[in-house]
């Protein structure tokens, strides 16, 4: 009996820690949570009205993505904006590890893939890109649905395992990266054109599509960033 208490007491402290982690995932995609501004655990649990506990546990979990991060007597904080020379880093290993999931995903040419990838597409004409106007949740969700599906559509644990490992600095880059989602129209358009490969079956093309529409986000973020300066 005490055994069964503890394991309930366990899963709802999880289910509290993962409405927290969406909580303040949320604020941070809305800009209500800036880069750099500190996270107060003792002011979130007051605002919050729960514990200190679970407030941690999501800041430790937003840590492990990269979009906290944490300093030594100074507490949590959000994370900095994204350096030119990050920007290029991270754009340069996506550029080597998604077109080959592109290749090898239009392969497989699951029909059920190219319907996924054609909905994601829909959702992101569909959802909203002014942050002063609703949440541009949708928006990002959509996004990285695209290409997580290609990734797991590669069948290759340790290609999908080194996507994965890169998902929490891509959030961050689509947060702080200075782009918003400025080249909304621009994505959207790539993203059909990668679609199209896969319609067409042509690996090959995926790849490349894949390729240009990677650079095409580097580029953009980069004139994006140095207008900031």
């Amino acid at each position: 009996m005490a055994i069964g208490s503890s394991i309930r007491a366990v899963a709802s402290r999880q289910v509290l820690a993962d409405h927290v982690y969406d909580e303040l995932m949320v604020a941070l995609v809305d800009g209500r949570l800036e880069a750099d501004e500190p996270l107060n655990i003792d002011a979130l649990a007051r605002s919050m009205e729960i514990s200190q506990t679970p407030i941690r546990e999501a800041l430790a979990r937003l840590e492990s993505t990269g979009l906290v991060v944490r300093a030594a007597l100074k507490g949590y904080r959000v994370a900095p904006l994204f350096s030119i020379e990050e920007v290029r880093e991270l754009m340069d290993a996506r550029a080597l590890l998604e077109p080959e999931n592109a290749f090898r995903a239009c392969a497989a040419h699951s029909e059920s893939l190219i319907t996924e990838l054609a909905q994601s597409i829909d959702d992101l004409r569909n959802s909203p890109r002014d942050p002063g106007t609703g949440t541009i949740k949708p928006y990002w969700e959509a996004d990285e649905r695209f290409h997580r599906l290609i990734a797991e559509g590669a069948e290759n644990r340790f290609l999908l395992s080194a996507y994965t490992a890169l998902g929490g600095h891509v959030q961050r880059f689509r947060l702080f990266g200075g782009l918003g989602v400025s080249d909304a129209d621009h994505a959207i358009a790539e993203h059909a054109t990668i679609l199209d490969a896969f319609t067409a079956g042509d690996a090959a093309g995926a790849r490349q599509q894949m390729a240009a529409h990677i650079e095409g986000v580097k580029q953009r973020a980069i004139a994006d960033k140095t207008q900031l300066r």
